[in-house]
């Protein structure tokens, strides 16, 4: 992309091999994952101390294999398979080769392809991070998912099951079976049903979605519950008058974490959810179809011909 703009300004075009420096490794990119909304952040087009950066990369979900490290790397190695979450200050995996802070990088999960792995490290992390580092949840809390079926969603029903909360999403009827057999206990249609007339007292609320959603979901908390956004704001003025706390976060890499994932993920224990497969040449595509919304999982950019090999076990 060479301007700031949407998905409209997406080129498909030869672009220099990125360089490594200190500290980094260039990734073979085998599959990349969409941010709908990326092109809203200023972090897309800037560097972190606010200079311009254009032509930009998108995508910032990366899996493949190793090409190269840099010499004072020693945690990772050529031909590794990885799959992380790209610092958002720098171009994305929307590429053959995508640079990479080595220890952002963890081993790909060996039961899945990349194009699914793909789909794990930002909205894995996410509801990782808001789920246990944020709202500190602990098993038979009860936890309000907003936007369940999405990208974030389905992580968070799923991580929060597998600790043992009972999980209530917000999702449209067409998702509410597939939601159970994610192991929420409860789905409730937004289209129909007011969330804030079916549930009460619960100890977390992750909130996806923002605007109305967000304000409305103050007061169906206990006291001394937690709201987490990824969405909108949680002001501590706020949260004060209702007795809870509020947390508005943006995820970070984490390699610890991905790791963990990765474990539960070749355990069974979870699984990560595409909702479509575009070739790279469609990226522009994609986008459009993300920010439509009402998304199933993740959206994919299969960058190699033929990415779907599992590592062996």
């Amino acid at each position: 992309m060479h301007a700031r703009a949407g998905p409209e300004a997406l080129v498909y075009e030869d672009a220099p091999t990125p360089r490594i420096t200190t500290g980094e490794a260039l990734i073979r990119v085998h599959a990349a994952a969409i941010t709908p909304t990326e092109f809203t952040w200023n972090s897309t087009f800037t560097t972190f101390d606010g200079k311009d950066r254009l032509p930009i990369v998108p995508c910032f979900e990366v899996s493949g294999i190793v090409h190269q490290v840099a010499a004072d790397v020693t945690d990772l190695s050529v031909g590794d398979s990885v799959y992380g979450l790209l610092n958002f200050w720098r171009d994305g995996a929307a590429a053959e080769y995508v640079t990479a802070r080595a220890a952002d990088m963890a081993p790909k999960p060996g039961s899945i392809d990349h194009l699914h792995a793909a789909a794990v490290p930002l909205s894995g992390l996410t509801a990782w991070q808001a789920l246990f580092d944020h709202a500190n949840l602990s098993a038979d809390d009860r936890v309000l998912v907003h936007g369940a079926a999405g990208g974030v969603g389905t992580w968070a029903v799923q991580l929060a099951n597998w600790r043992g909360a009972h999980v209530i999403g917000t999702a449209s009827k067409s998702n509410h079976a597939f939601l159970l057999e994610l192991g929420a206990k409860e789905v409730v249609d937004y289209t129909s049903t007011r969330f804030e007339d079916k549930v009460h007292d619960v100890d977390v609320v992750l909130d996806t979605v923002g605007g109305d959603t967000l304000e409305r979901s103050w007061g169906i908390l206990r006291k001394g519950g937690a709201l987490v956004t990824v969405a909108g704001d949680a002001p501590d003025e706020k949260a004060a008058r209702y007795g809870v706390r509020g947390v508005s976060f943006l995820v970070q890499p984490n390699r610890d974490q991905l790791k963990r994932l990765a474990e539960l993920i070749d355990a069974g224990t979870i699984r990560p959810i595409v909702e479509e497969v575009f070739p790279l040449t469609r990226a522009r595509e994609a986008y459009e179809r993300g920010l439509r919304g009402h998304n199933r999982g993740k959206l994919v950019l299969q960058i190699l011909p033929n990415p779907s090999a599992r590592d062996p076990m």
